[in-house]
């Protein structure tokens, strides 16, 4: 199959290894990744502060960048949900139908990682091995907007050499919220202190998720304690391999654009 790859915006700007490793990892199970060159930000941050006129013609360019994929796969819960929920919404109320007809389609084809991998694929064993103990914090919008329930969890009880502890309180949130962080410094900082405590009583090395976003929120408060526990996307778990020079990283994959 021929894959589309959409970065995101803070993966390409923040952590490229996490699209780095997702590229690797579809084009180790046989498929020709590429990454459209136009593409950007799918509008979220826009439409999450407010800023909807002027997401418009960033849905536009997202739908123009995508337009022919077979298959658009992203290694982002929180944009994958903003382009089912959010993109057409906003082409509608602007009034641009054509538009908002052209994202829907688009939505149809698009796949946050683990469900691509588990739904599209079919697959749980995707070769990877990881010897870590690694905990899972599920994020808000992969948790209860696109519904990825337990096909993450599914997909690191496949991974050799990894023990998976469960994460209490797992399904609260972490306090990230994009500019929520921001805005309520103090209680997105008392939401991280929670999260944080439940990731260091499991004694886990590495607590893993979906979104990069949230695992810069709490990456950064776990460096801050000097805890010994880091965060680790699940693409690059996945992508790891025995012969990995070190098992959290990966080789830059060739793709095409």
């Amino acid at each position: 199959m021929k894959v589309a790859l959409f970065a995101t915006c803070l993966v390409d700007t923040m952590t490229p290894s996490v699209a780095h490793a997702t590229a690797a990892l579809l084009q180790r199970l046989g498929h020709e990744v590429v990454v459209p060159p136009t593409q950007a930000c799918c509008g979220q941050m826009h439409v999450n502060t407010g800023y909807r006129r002027e997401a418009v013609s960033i849905v536009a360019n997202h739908v123009r960048a995508f337009a022919g994929a077979e298959a658009i796969v992203s290694p982002s819960g929180s944009c994958v949900a903003s382009i089912h929920h959010q993109q057409a919404d906003v082409a509608r109320r602007a009034g641009d139908e054509t538009l908002a007809r052209d994202a829907e389609e688009l939505a149809g084809r698009t796949h946050e990682l683990s469900q691509f991998l588990v739904d599209v694929l079919g697959v749980t064993d995707v070769g990877a091995y990881y010897p870590h103990r690694v905990t899972y914090h599920p994020t808000c919008h992969s948790l209860r907007l696109l519904k990825v329930g337990d096909r993450p969890l599914r997909l690191l009880r496949e991974v050799r050499g990894l023990e998976l502890v469960e994460l209490p309180g797992a399904e609260q949130c972490c306090g990230f919220g994009g500019t929520f962080a921001v805005k309520n410094a103090d209680t997105s900082t008392a939401m991280l202190t929670d999260k944080m405590a439940n990731v260091l009583s499991t004694h886990a090395e590495i607590c893993t998720a979906g979104d990069a976003s949230c695992l810069m929120h709490i990456g950064g408060g776990l460096s801050r304690l000097r805890a010994g526990t880091r965060t680790v996307h699940l693409a690059e778990i996945l992508a790891s391999t025995e012969e990995a020079v070190t098992p959290h990283q990966t080789t830059k994959p060739a793709v095409t654009a």
